[in-house]
C-alpha cells in the first residue's frame, strides 16, 4: 500500500548541532509546534530560558513555547509523524540505541551528509536495514546548504527527496519559506552518496588549500571530482539523474568553496601539517569525509571504480601518506 504523508503531521527534529538548529528554524516558520531531541542539558536549558542554543548558531532566536524540548529520544519520536535526524553519523547509532518506540507509522527524514563508517552504508539503508523503515517512508533533505547561512535567512535552495514524488512535496511545504525554495527528487540512493562524496573532495580541496594551491588547479581538482562522482554512482547505481542538478553539482561547489565548509577546514589543516588527531581536537564540529574516506575506500574495492583523488584523500588520511607528494602524484592523474 502507498504511504502518503498527512499534510497535518508533526515535526521532531533529532539533534542539536548547527545543521540541526538551523533546521528547527526552518521548519518553525510552517509548524505551529515541534518536538526537538537536545542530548546536552546546557542547551536544553539555554533554550528554555534565553531561546538560544548556547553551542551553535547564538544569533538564531527561538519562541521556547513553541518547542517541546526533551533529553529523552523515545518522547520526542511519540510526539511526531516525520522525524528528522539532524546529528552527525557518528554518532546516529548511539543516538537511537535506547530507541523502543514504534517506527510503523513514522516518516524519517535524513539531513545527515555523512554514512555509517562501521557498516559502509548510508543513514536510508542503515535506517531500513537496522530498523525495518521502508524506503517509501524514508526521506532525504539535501543540497547545497551551510547552516550558518541559513541562520542569516540568505537564499538557500533544499531538495526534498522521497520515493513518491508527492510526499516530497509535502515535505517541501514545511520546509519552503520566503529564503527556502524546494526542488524534489526521487533519486534517494544517488542524492545520498552525492552528498558523502562531495565532502571527501572538500577534504581534497582543503588539503590543496592548504599546500598554497591556487585557483587554476582548484578548478581542474572540482571538475574532475564531479567526474569522479558520477563515475561511482552510475557504477554502483545507475538510474536516470542529471550531475549538473544542484543538490549534485550545487553541494560540491558550495562544499567545496565555502569558508562555512568543515570538510574543508579539516582538509585545510591537514594541508598545512597538523596530524589527524590534532585536526580532530582543533575544531569543534564533526567533518563527515574523514569517516567517509574509509567507507567509500571500503565500497570501492569491490567495484574497482577510477578514484584518484578519493584514493588521494584516503592515503593522506588513513595511511600517513605524505600529502604533498600525494598530490603532486594525483596532478598526473587529472584532465
Amino acid at each position: 500500500m502507498k504511504y502518503s504523508i498527512k499534510p497535518n503531521a508533526r515535526c521532531a527534529v533529532i539533534g542539536a548541532g548547527s545543521w540541526a538548529t538551523a533546521i528547527v528554524k526552518i521548519l518553525l516558520e510552517n509548524e505551529q509546534r515541534i518536538a526537538w531531541y537536545i542530548r546536552e542539558p546546557e542547551i536544553r536549558e539555554s533554550i528554555a530560558a534565553n531561546g538560544t542554543n548556547t553551542r551553535y548558531l547564538q544569533d538564531v532566536h527561538f519562541d521556547a513555547d513553541r518547542l517541546d524540548i526533551s533529553g529523552d529520544v523515545n518522547e520526542v519520536f511519540e510526539k511526531a509523524d516525520i522525524v528528522v535526524l539532524a546529528v552527525p553519523s557518528a554518532y546516529i547509532k548511539a543516538t537511537l540505541e535506547p530507541l523502543r518506540v514504534s517506527l510503523d507509522d513514522k516518516f524519517i527524514v535524513s539531513a545527515i551528509k555523512g554514512i555509517i563508517a562501521d557498516e559502509y552504508i548510508t543513514i536510508a539503508e542503515f535506517m531500513h536495514q537496522d530498523y525495518g523503515v521502508p524506503f517509501d517512508r524514508i526521506g532525504i533533505v539535501s543540497g547545497p546548504s551551510h547552516a550558518e547561512e541559513v541562520a542569516m535567512e540568505r537564499l538557500t535552495y533544499l531538495t526534498m527527496v522521497c520515493k513518491d514524488m508527492e510526499n516530497a512535496k509535502i515535505l517541501g511545504r514545511k520546509f519552503g519559506s520566503r529564503y527556502i525554495n524546494t526542488v524534489y527528487s526521487t533519486d534517494i540512493y544517488g542524492v545520498e552518496y552525492g552528498a558523502v562524496l562531495k565532502n571527501i573532495y572538500a577534504l581534497a580541496v582543503g588539503i590543496c588549500t592548504g599546500l598554497g594551491y591556487g585557483d587554476n588547479f582548484m578548478a581542474v581538482l572540482i571538475a574532475n571530482s564531479a567526474m569522479e562522482m558520477s563515475r561511482f554512482m552510475e557504477r554502483t547505481y545507475p538510474a536516470p539523474r542529471d550531475f549538473n542538478a544542484s543538490v549534485y553539482l550545487g553541494d560540491l561547489l558550495v562544499t567545496c568553496y565555502s569558508k562555512f565548509s568543515r570538510n574543508r577546514t579539516f582538509g585545510t589543516m591537514i594541508g598545512k601539517g597538523y596530524s589527524v588527531k590534532s585536526t580532530m581536537i582543533e575544531m569543534t564540529m564533526v567533518a563527515e569525509g574523514y569517516y567517509s574516506s574509509a567507507c567509500i575506500n571500503q565500497i570501492n574495492k569491490k567495484f574497482d571504480i577510477y578514484m584518484p583523488i578519493a584514493d588521494a584523500v584516503y592515503r593522506i588520511l588513513y595511511q600517513k601518506a605524505p600529502a604533498d607528494a600525494t598530490i603532486r602524484k594525483l596532478q598526473k592523474e587529472l584532465v
